[in-house]
């Protein structure tokens, strides 16, 4: 017997078949194998080119931003190395040299 994925709503382990679907018992979610597997490769990280990002790429700011809560403003041109991809609406964990530990989006940056 195949392991069936949880779900993808409420990761309940308790989902099942019917027919081409899979269905949770707990919260009465329905999706099919193919719209698990296109989830899945959704979940990737991707720069402003389109580049998948990797933790511990080194990456280039295309834009200025600006720093919530002070003056400081990240120019454009700054080089990140060693980021760590995070979940959340600013998926890149990084420290800056000269103003130190921030997240970023990932549209803002461009693989170097």
């Amino acid at each position: 017997m195949s392991q069936l994925p949880p779900c993808p709503q409420c990761q309940s382990e308790y989902a099942y078949t019917d027919g081409e679907q899979l269905v949770c018992p707990e919260c009465g979610h329905e999706w099919t194998e193919a719209e698990a597997a296109a989830a899945e490769a959704s979940n990737t990280i991707r720069d402003a080119n389109g580049n998948e990002l990797q933790d511990g790429d080194t990456v280039t700011v295309i834009k200025d931003l600006k720093v919530k809560g002070s003056s400081l403003v990240v120019k454009v041109g700054t080089k990140v190395k060693n980021i760590r991809l995070v979940d959340g609406d600013h998926d890149i964990d990084c420290k800056i040299e000269g103003i130190g530990a921030m997240k970023l989006k990932s549209e803002f940056v461009k693989k170097a």
